[in-house]
């Protein structure tokens, strides 16, 4: 007799007799009968004989079927994260203050700081600088440009911002001295 390796149980029986079991173990009942089990199958489940006949079965009696619109939706929420992720890192390194932070993100004080601490940026202490005359009427005459230029309406915050932070990063002043400066000109 030759060495013939043996077939080994099918991992999708194996899954679903484990989700099963956990469910009924759980008062889930109707879940079970949702995944296809009849009454005489989910009776077979109380056997452990029955169960490790199941598990063991090296044919497949399940099939999967994908939710491709719950499976995107998912892909979205990931792909959300990590864009609100990458959006509060950039305000961060270009010297957003944690009342921003706490406004656009809705981020507390320590989960800033933790933020600050994993992106290996010292806490902020003290007060933000002060613009000088030149400083402010550059940035203003920028800040001015710009709205023009993208016809941003001053209502629109996200894109106030999207030019703030543009600013912040061109002029080399950090972030919330923008905004600041930015808050100070809107005001009527």
């Amino acid at each position: 007799m030759g060495d013939t390796p043996m077939a080994s149980p099918h991992p999708l029986n194996q899954a679903v007799v484990a989700q099963a079991l956990h469910d009924l173990r759980n008062g889930q009942l109707r879940r079970c009968q949702a995944m296809g089990f009849s009454a005489p199958a989910l009776e077979a489940l109380k056997h452990p004989a029955l169960v490790s006949l199941l598990v063991n079965s090296q044919v497949p009696w399940c099939s999967v079927k994908v939710n491709s619109e719950v499976l995107e939706r998912l892909l979205d929420q990931v792909r959300d994260v990590a864009r609100e992720i990458a959006s509060i890192d950039r305000l961060l390194m270009l010297g957003a203050s944690t009342e921003m932070l706490a406004e656009f993100h809705g981020l507390s004080h320590q989960e800033v700081a933790l933020r600050r601490q994993v992106l290996g940026l010292p806490p902020h202490k003290g007060r933000w600088p002060v613009l000088t005359e030149a400083q402010d009427a550059a940035l203003w005459k920028r800040w001015s440009e710009g709205m023009k230029v993208r016809r941003i309406d001053g209502k629109n915050t996200a894109a106030v911002l999207e030019l703030a932070i543009d600013l912040a990063d061109g002029e080399r002043i950090p972030l919330a001295v923008v905004w600041s400066a930015v808050a100070a000109w809107s005001r009527p």
